[in-house]
């Protein structure tokens, strides 16, 4: 995300294809795609010796404005100012895809050599980037894919979260919360979306796999954030003895809470995925949730960028990149928020940290 920041920014942007079935415990592509570790992804001191000096550019040309996309534009501009790249053209489409076909116009006219992307629509966005194919413009996307698109003649790579990861290390910190053993709730995203659909299967095939004396006896699907108090309340009507709940990412997480807190529970834990303040707080409070699990986004920017410039320079590129994920608790939350997103956490967090 991959809503998310949102709806938590990158989620709401995640691909609107189906999520590939998890039969690996790994992070796949759209297409079945091995995934490729950013860390495998540099720029040499003879690459960055190739790049300086010749004038290129690069737009970055978003789905939106939050934390999350200032974080990736943070790691992209700091690798491209390593090659001597400047960035000419930065836009925000706002959730519209029309808008987004009207950036990449305005951004083409600045002749970009490499433009780093996250496509609201694959079927808008196949039209709308087919001129920039056309001018051989190295396209890097985040997470999504304008439909019928081929590696390495139109686009350079996907880059996003470490998706399995996501799911899993969610699983890990709820278990470990609740001592490895009781009942717990899932809610799930019941929408296809690429992003949330692999985290949700990751922490769902997770408990099954690995966490024997944890079972899943409650599951709910949520499309509206809105709706995510009125469902955990049915759950808990239904569960009033649940040691834990996975919630889909930040925002429904706030309204489970709402939930927990007014049925007077104080003893089901909640970890779900992404930051945000209200479940920030409550975790550093010793509230209901235990962690939260969050992605890398300053080092999605920085992978972009150079996956970008690799291929400018003619460098085969990987089609599939992930970032690491990282889970954030009270013990780390200061940290943690700086590692995920390059800026601090919010002031009534790191307050209640102390």
């Amino acid at each position: 995300m991959l809503m998310r920041k949102m709806l938590n920014a990158a989620l709401l942007a995640s691909a609107l294809i189906a999520a590939p079935v998890l039969a690996h415990a790994q992070t796949v592509g759209p297409s079945g795609e091995a995934a490729t570790q950013s860390a495998e992804i540099k720029l040499s001191d003879a690459d960055l010796a190739k790049l300086k000096g010749k004038g290129y550019k690069a737009a970055l040309l978003w789905h939106t404005s939050s934390d999350f996309t200032n974080a990736v534009s943070a790691g992209a501009k700091d690798e491209f100012a390593k090659a001597g790249v400047e960035v000419v053209v930065t836009t925000d489409a706002g959730f519209d895809a029309a808008k987004q076909r009207s950036d990449i116009e305005t951004a083409l006219a600045a002749k970009p050599n490499v433009i780093l992307a996250l496509p609201l629509d694959p079927t808008t966005s196949a039209e709308a980037f087919k001129q920039a194919v056309k001018d051989g413009t190295k396209l890097v996307f985040l997470s999504n894919l304008p439909a019928g698109y081929k590696h390495g003649t139109d686009y350079a790579a996907i880059v996003t979260d470490d998706l399995f990861q996501m799911g899993k290390q969610a699983a890990d910190a709820l278990a470990a919360s609740i001592g490895k053993k009781g009942k717990v709730g899932y809610i799930f995203h019941d929408a296809t979306y690429y992003v949330t659909n692999q985290r949700d299967q990751a922490f769902k095939s997770t408990i099954e796999k690995d966490y024997p004396d944890i079972k899943i006896v409650a599951e709910q699907g949520i499309s509206d954030p809105a709706r995510a108090e009125e469902l955990a309340s049915a759950m808990l009507l239904q569960n009033p003895d649940l040691d834990g709940i996975y919630v889909t990412w930040a925002e429904p997480a706030d309204g489970v809470l709402a939930a927990l807190r007014a049925a007077g529970n104080k003893h089901t834990k909640i970890v779900t995925l992404d930051l945000s303040e209200p479940v920030g707080l409550d975790m550093v409070k010793g509230g209901n949730v235990t962690a939260l699990v969050a992605d890398k986004a300053y080092e999605l920017g920085r992978t972009m960028a150079a996956t970008g410039l690799k291929s400018l320079l003619g460098e085969q590129t990987p089609a599939f990149i992930v970032a690491p994920a990282l889970t954030v608790t009270k013990a780390n939350v200061s940290e943690g928020w700086k590692e995920s997103l390059n800026r601090d956490a919010p002031q009534s967090v790191l307050d209640a940290a102390k």
